[in-house]
């Protein structure tokens, strides 16, 4: 019989799973629970030993002789710190040891109960990933838990071994023994390409039997995923991909998803997911609900992300350029059965519709119509560029309207920083920068035009509608008293003062046919120094403008044959 306690069931499945063979454990009541654990399962052999710095070393011992990972098992308190001399000695030797500490709930630590301290990071930068598990309470938290212990699992041996750090709180009553078995877990693993032919056997396999192919490629880094592949690609997958992942341009996924989303034909049954974030969050809740085993084709796997809820492995491509070339390996397969052209087709209707919605609309005056305007404009501008979009309003419009790679500041999605990122871009490029900026991130972020080195080849669009417009298309967020003046933050400021003291060159719009002859005077006119143009809007209307967008589209898939 095992534990009662969900955390530890899930971590000794895990630690069996990934092939622990041998656990060093030191005694102590709140990490008995673990300790009864290692000892019920089988293949797992324990080695009991009283002085946790001692036992630390003993594990560092056993690492030595067989090359495996091996766990250290103590209890909470100053228990922990006892093995940081041992840790540290592994961490520069490459060991492998996988240091499992229970501890008290995080409500007791610092409040004068016994045995308790930080644990978490307690060993510092001697480990590669320290993870504290959680007291599972719902699927998601029990889908967390598995995700951090697996994570750690990992990359104890990921390329160069190196120690891990899994903390385990554990609420009382602890000695409660009534599993008759551990769960069935499901473990991730790492998967090493071919290096000299980035042929990944096990994955081609798999997208090859698959009849719902679907392909998601997140935010990367310019130049790796061009408009080749992806049209490659997308005559074997159905090919998600935003302006932030390659040269593309704008896919309506999003705007498909809006559609069509309980439309279960449309679920893939594997999912290959390159790069990192994507902005659409109706694209994230749909790949977590497809329930579709995904392979998370990464350069740099120490930062394992399961975007999908149900990863199956990581490939480590080791470097961008591999992320390509196995996307490359896939394009170029075999296998296309009737049943994926059947999804395939679906997809590229609804696609279709969506994109003839986006071309056929034409939105009143608005930031919308702003952004549409600008990229349509951008089609004939002759010059190199590269766009930089800020967060919230203006990613989400640039999803819908680019026709090229946009850079944008997506690791954490804030909204500090855009204009400043594009200023540096500016000063170490010789190509016009374009800025296309919400009227918060600007104010915000108004010393990036505090610079003696910026030039002529910075060029800014200012949206302002006065407020953080996104939160006026959040639905029931306009009952709330508190959203003009403390949740959008409403102000009366405009830019042309800042540019005044920055000697920036200022245009201002406040109607369709100003902002139209502003974007082509910000793009043809020569200049010295950066120039802004600010086009001012109703929020109410932006909002207006994006709902009909929508509407619109969902007539236009219910008209479908």
């Amino acid at each position: 019989m095992y534990s009662d306690k969900e955390n530890v069931n899930i971590l000794t499945a895990l630690l069996a799973a990934h092939g622990i063979k041998h656990a060093v454990v030191c005694p102590g009541s709140r990490n008995a629970p673990i300790v009864h654990n290692l000892n019920e399962c089988p293949g797992i052999s324990c080695i009991p030993v009283t002085d946790e710095r001692s036992a630390g070393f003993v594990a560092l011992g056993v690492a030595q002789a067989t090359g495996m990972p091996v766990v250290v098992c103590v209890t909470s308190g100053s228990a922990l710190l006892n093995l940081a001399p041992a840790v540290a000695e592994a961490c520069y030797q490459h060991l492998p040891l996988v240091v499992v500490s229970a501890d008290r709930p995080a409500a007791w630590i610092d409040q004068l109960d016994g045995q308790t301290l930080p644990q978490p990071d307690a060993l510092g930068r001697f480990v590669r990933k320290a993870v504290n598990l959680p007291e599972p309470h719902d699927d998601t938290d029990r889908w967390h838990c598995n995700r951090l212990v697996n994570d750690a699992l990992a990359l104890a041996v990921l390329r160069q071994p190196c120690p891990v750090h899994i903390n385990v709180p554990i609420t009382e009553p602890l000695f409660g023994f009534s599993a008759a078995r551990l769960p069935a877990e499901r473990c991730f693993k790492t998967i090493t390409p071919d290096p000299t032919t980035c042929r990944c056997t096990t994955l081609e396999k798999a997208f090859d039997k698959a009849e719902r192919p679907m392909v998601v490629i997140g935010q990367m880094p310019a130049g790796t995923i061009g408009s080749r592949l992806v049209g490659q690609l997308s005559r074997r997958a159905v090919v998600i991909t935003e302006p932030l992942g390659s040269d593309y341009g704008a896919m309506p996924a999003d705007e498909v998803l809006y559609a069509m989303a309980d439309d279960s034909r449309l679920y893939p049954d594997i999912i290959v997911y390159a790069g990192d974030t994507v902005v659409s969050k109706r694209m994230r809740s749909f790949l977590r609900r497809s329930n579709a085993p995904t392979f998370v084709v990464s350069p740099a796997p120490c930062l394992t992300p399961a975007p999908t809820t149900h990863l199956v492995a990581t490939v480590d491509c080791g470097c961008r350029e591999g992320v390509a070339a196995m996307l490359n390996q896939l394009a170029n397969g075999s296998g296309n059965s009737p049943a994926r052209q059947e999804y395939l087709s679906r997809w590229s209707s609804a696609l279709a519709t969506a994109d003839a919605n986006r071309t056929d609309y034409s939105p009143p005056f608005s930031q919308m119509a702003t952004v549409k305007y600008f990229e349509q404009q951008l089609e004939d501008y002759a010059s190199g560029f590269n766009v930089h979009y800020a967060n919230s309003s203006a990613i989400r419009l640039a999803n819908i309207y680019a026709g090229h790679y946009v850079w944008c500041n997506r690791g954490v999605n804030g909204i500090e920083g855009s204009l400043s990122a594009a200023a540096g871009f500016s000063v170490a490029s010789e190509q016009t920068v374009f800025c296309i900026i919400g009227d918060l991130s600007f104010f915000y972020d108004q010393n990036a035009l505090w610079n003696t080195s910026l030039r002529g080849n910075l060029r800014i669009i200012l949206l302002n509608n006065h407020c953080g417009g996104i939160f006026h298309i959040l639905r029931g967020l306009e009952d709330s008293p508190a959203r003009d003046s403390m949740v959008s933050a409403s102000h009366n400021a405009d830019a042309r003062g800042i540019c005044t003291q920055n000697d920036i060159g200022y245009m201002r719009a406040a109607d369709m046919a100003e902002m139209q002859l502003g974007i082509v005077t910000l793009m043809t006119r020569q200049s010295a120094r950066p120039m802004l143009l600010e086009v001012f809007t109703d929020a109410d209307e932006d909002g207006r403008a994006i709902r009909e967008y929508y509407s619109r589209l969902k007539e236009a898939m219910n008209a479908r044959p």
